[in-house]
């Protein structure tokens, strides 16, 4: 049974709270609020919640795992949300992915790669993607060695399914600012390298409830926002 859309009620201040941290940030770092925009993760939040929130106008919502993808997809069929796929991702979901997602922001080897393109040509789409890059030195960090990077945007140009739109990272997660920055700085100077080697990357997804206006400082264009709209997961 679903839930009164008055249980929700909190969401409607949770977001304005955000996106008003988030344009607080902007001018802090000299930046325009249109320059950011928010990635609502609704991972652990069922199919009630997601829909409350696209009652304040929300789409696009990102997700860890495939299978919540599928089941959220499955209950709210027809409701035009555009699933983002943002944790790590095995290569036997990417039947799945391929179906239901509308991005990858965790695209992070080749092997990867091959098997998206192979099930989004049966499927007969596209879909954009970010690379995730390791730029914290913790080991339960996902992502692609940085200096494996040129190559990999390289060899992501023979797959026309695969629209390469820039760049994601999670920071360290450490109580020293500093320490977070660079893992962000780092990321910004990739792109910028890269950009220089003639990939266009637009987008730099980084930051989450905790970090974002860090990573705001340093040229995020969209932060990852879960606990901050949806509250704390159980």
């Amino acid at each position: 049974m679903n839930q009164d859309s008055s249980d929700y009620a909190y969401l409607a201040s949770n977001w304005e709270a955000v996106r008003e941290r988030v344009d607080a940030a902007c001018c802090a770092a000299g930046r325009e609020p249109s320059e950011v925009s928010i990635l609502p993760v609704s991972k652990t939040f069922g199919p009630d919640v997601v829909r409350a929130a696209m009652a304040l106008g929300l789409k696009r919502f990102g997700e860890n795992k495939v299978q919540e993808v599928r089941s959220k997809a499955e209950a709210l069929a027809g409701e035009g949300i555009a699933w983002v796929v943002i944790g790590h991702l095995q290569t036997n979901k990417a039947k799945d992915v391929a179906r239901l997602a509308s991005e990858v922001q965790s695209l992070d080897r080749i092997e990867l790669a091959e098997a998206l393109h192979r099930r989004l040509q049966v499927e007969e789409r596209v879909i954009d993607v970010l690379v995730e890059v390791k730029t914290s030195p913790e080991e339960s960090k996902h992502g692609l060695p940085p200096a494996e990077l040129p190559a990999f945007l390289d060899a992501l140009r023979a797959y026309d399914t695969l629209r390469v739109k820039g760049l994601m990272t999670l920071a360290v997660q450490s109580d020293d600012a500093e320490a977070v920055r660079a893992c962000f700085r780092h990321l910004r100077r990739l792109r910028d390298e890269a950009q220089a080697q003639g990939h266009e990357l637009s987008r730099l997804s980084m930051g989450m409830s905790g970090d974002f206006p860090l990573a705001i400082a340093e040229g995020a264009t969209e932060v990852r926002i879960g606990t901050a709209i949806f509250g704390r997961r159980v």
